[in-house]
């Protein structure tokens, strides 16, 4: 047990409920198991997170932001707008499937809470979308892409690569080949944008 005398914070909190659910799986992880992980009543946990589907929900955001700011850095100016918007789609398919393949029981897990999270959820799609908004916008304004609305654009992308960053397509990325059909539809997608 973690030390009483430790200050709790939600951060504390929050990676002490990541842990339980990775134990216990999201059916059976309650507040008191995760007050009893850090060694603190379930009060204390609630003085936090109001309600066991807040503490969800922030957990939720946590682990999606995780992905959101690593692909951030890869959005930001500075190189070619073409290498970024492959570097940027590529990073993102190998964070989806790290998450998918080296801890398939915490990745189950939060399938299950990315359904019950919608809000979460949708910050972050629109955060992912907002980068690849931000690439595109670059590329058109440095002549390397043509899109007349750079935002619809970012869409129909982010769209036509979901095989390769929908949770619901897991499955499918450690197929053998999977890298060849991504690098295809990079590529198609890459040649459609250039002006």
């Amino acid at each position: 047990m973690t030390p009483t005398s430790e200050i709790l914070t939600a951060e504390r909190i929050l990676e002490a409920t990541e842990e339980v659910l990775r134990r216990h799986g999201p059916a059976k992880a309650t507040v008191v198991d995760v007050a009893r992980a850090l060694g603190v009543s379930h009060g204390s946990v609630y003085r936090h997170f109001r309600t066991k589907a807040a503490l969800r929900e922030a957990v939720t955001k946590r682990w999606l932001d995780r992905t959101s700011e690593a692909l951030s850095g890869i959005a930001a100016e500075g190189r070619d707008p073409e290498a970024r918007l492959r570097g940027w789609l590529a990073a993102l398919f190998e964070a989806k499937r790290r998450k998918a393949g080296d801890d398939p029981e915490l990745f189950a897990t939060y399938t299950v809470l990315t359904g019950e999270n919608g809000t979460a959820v949708g910050e972050h799609l629109a955060d992912l979308t907002a980068q690849l908004t931000r690439i595109i916008r670059s590329g058109v304004d440095t002549g390397v892409f043509t899109a007349d609305d750079p935002e619809a654009t970012a869409r129909a992308v982010f769209q036509a690569t979901g095989r390769f960053h929908d949770p619901g397509y897991a499955r499918e990325w450690g197929l053998p080949g999977v890298e060849e059909e991504f690098a295809a539809v990079v590529e198609l997608l890459v040649r459609g944008l250039r002006a």
